[in-house]
């Protein structure tokens, strides 16, 4: 790689540099089970931020703005995110980095994708509904890969389960102990405001303009004059008892436990009227780790390194729908990008120039000219680039772990409805199958007009069809097969005819990847269980096994 141009910086500059501004990042990802109000709190992180001026509505009436980070238009329309977004801002003297991520369990997998990217992640909580099952598996996914977790609780300003309640819920269905930050004052409908437990402080809830803009809320003392009045006796010596208790029995903070994921803090709020948000803000800024060391094949690589490192975590076309363009989304590990940059890109061993690279906010652009670890960049991608890529611009040669694509389990054959469309047809399941959110298959020795599809979650059929007909001007026609699951087969024995495994079963039918590989698809696990029991010598993987380039 010695065409790789570097731009020399003494080393002690450098390295000075990169530690700086590292540690002024924050990079995290918000999960959540669906409607528990993911979507609306990014936004108010950004109204807070600074990054816009006025929040947007995630379900908006006929004169609502939308959510700026539901960029897609399905997603405007249904209210729901279908795909992760990227948004980043200065607050202070830091950086911060939002990964927004769908809550809907159908597009669990580029959840999944995306927390790779993240260093910490805001797990959002519906105040009334407690720890639901989205984000049971959310986070369990972030206990594996050990990323600190900070827990919000929402909608306070409705009725919710009592706060005891709710962090003994964390602490026996998720096995994190919690720790919180501030205490909500009335929890029936009646909510008055929180206790900030660090500043001693009562902060009033102040409701109004349905929370498009930034409020200031007014604080007290517990033993000021006017809170009996304000709040009440009643709730005023209930919080003395609660906070008594937390003083006495609760854990305590401890930034070491928040980093090894083994507490959580908590805060309670109301995203959509703005209470909370900005402490929580604040707060969370000095509590959430910088970048740290990330592990390779060869060890791991420090932040501050000053040799380029990152990977592609993310894959999205027609982001600008009027350029049909296509973005490789990369995490960047160490070192320094700069503009027109060339790296290593160690699955092809290609040499690559790193070209207008962008970062957003949603679907939104400014031009970067550097970017630090930490960071999320977006770099136009003609088509060379895989999820999991890892991308070099020093001498050193390692792999970061690859990002696996989740076994499908839903399967559809479809086919344009217009001949005339085969360009198009095909060009809209390229691009959408390389950012991870198909699976593509085809029945040997028919052509490629007709194409079985495998997805993780069913509504992503829908994204499916409504992205071809929208993008692509494709509309399809449609049949939903009785598999549900996928197969890949392989075998040491030369002579192994595979088509003895499903030749006389109606439960299993063959078809092959995009690399003519063979793969199985199964009614039910009782016919996988019977071909498996009856060809020890085949190895059936859920995951596709990786391709030599």
């Amino acid at each position: 790689m010695n065409n790789i141009s570097q731009i020399e910086i003494p080393a002690e500059d450098l390295s000075g540099e990169l530690k700086k501004e590292t540690e002024r990042r924050r990079t995290f990802a918000i999960i959540s089970h669906p409607d528990a109000g993911k979507t609306t709190l990014t936004e108010k992180l950004l109204l807070y931020g600074g990054a816009i001026r006025e929040a947007g509505a995630v379900k908006g009436g006929k004169n609502s703005r939308y959510a700026i980070s539901d960029w897609m238009e399905i997603e405007k329309q249904r209210g729901i995110s279908v795909t992760s977004s990227v948004m980043n801002f200065d607050y202070g003297d830091y950086r911060i980095n939002i990964l927004d991520t769908p809550g809907h369990q159908d597009f669990c997998e580029d959840t999944y994708r995306t927390l790779t990217a993240a260093d910490s992640v805001v797990m959002l909580i519906d105040g009334a509904k407690g720890v639901e099952e989205q984000t049971k598996k959310l986070f369990h996914v972030c206990r594996m890969r050990h990323i600190p977790i900070f827990t919000f609780v929402n909608k306070m300003d409705r009725y919710s389960k009592p706060p005891l309640d709710l962090m003994e819920e964390i602490e026996s269905t998720l096995g994190i102990c919690s720790c919180a930050v501030n205490w909500p004052i009335g929890t029936d409908g009646d909510f008055k405001g929180v206790y900030n437990r660090k500043a001693g402080r009562i902060e009033l809830y102040q409701a109004g303009g349905h929370g498009r803009k930034k409020t200031d809320s007014s604080a007290l003392g517990i033993d000021d004059p006017e809170t009996a009045g304000i709040i009440g006796e009643d709730l005023r010596d209930r919080l003395r008892e609660d906070i008594s208790l937390l003083d006495a029995a609760g854990d305590a903070f401890d930034r070491d436990r928040v980093l090894a994921g083994e507490l959580t803090p908590m805060f309670f709020g109301s995203a959509m009227n703005n209470f909370g948000v900005e402490h929580f803000l604040r707060a969370f800024i000095d509590m959430a780790p910088s970048p740290g060391p990330v592990s390779h094949s060869e060890g791991e690589i420090d932040p501050a390194d000053g040799e380029f490192s990152g990977f592609v975590f993310k894959i999205q076309a027609n982001m600008n729908p009027a350029h049909r363009d296509r973005v490789a989304f990369i995490r960047i590990c160490s070192g320094k990008y700069e503009k027109g940059m060339e790296v290593l890109d160690v699955r092809s061993q290609k040499t690559v120039r790193l070209s207008q690279p962008q970062q957003f906010i949603a679907q939104e652009r400014k031009v970067v000219e550097e970017a630090y670890a930490g960071d999320i960049i977006g770099v136009l991608d003609p088509g060379i680039f895989n999820i999991g890529d890892t991308l070099l611009g020093g001498r050193s040669r390692f792999r970061f772990e690859g990002i696996p694509m989740f076994p499908a389990e839903h399967f559809m054959v479809i086919s344009a409805k217009d001949p005339s469309k085969r360009k198009q047809f095909l060009k809209g399941i390229n691009q959408i199958a390389e950012e991870g959110a198909i699976q593509v298959f085809k029945q040997p020795d028919i052509g490629v007009e007709t194409l079985t599809i495998g997805v993780a979650g069913e509504l992503q059929f829908d994204v499916l069809v409504y992205r071809l007909l929208n993008e692509y001007r494709v509309e399809l026609r449609t049949q939903r097969l009785p598999y549900t699951m996928a197969r890949w087969v392989t075998t040491d024995k030369p002579n192994k005819n595979i088509a003895d495994i499903y030749r006389f079963s109606e439960s299993i039918v063959m078809v092959e990847d995009v690399y003519n590989r063979p793969v199985l698809l199964f009614r039910d696990r009782w016919a996988l269980g019977r071909a498996e029991e009856k060809n020890k010598d085949v190895r059936f993987l859920d995951i596709a096994p990786p391709v030599n380039i």
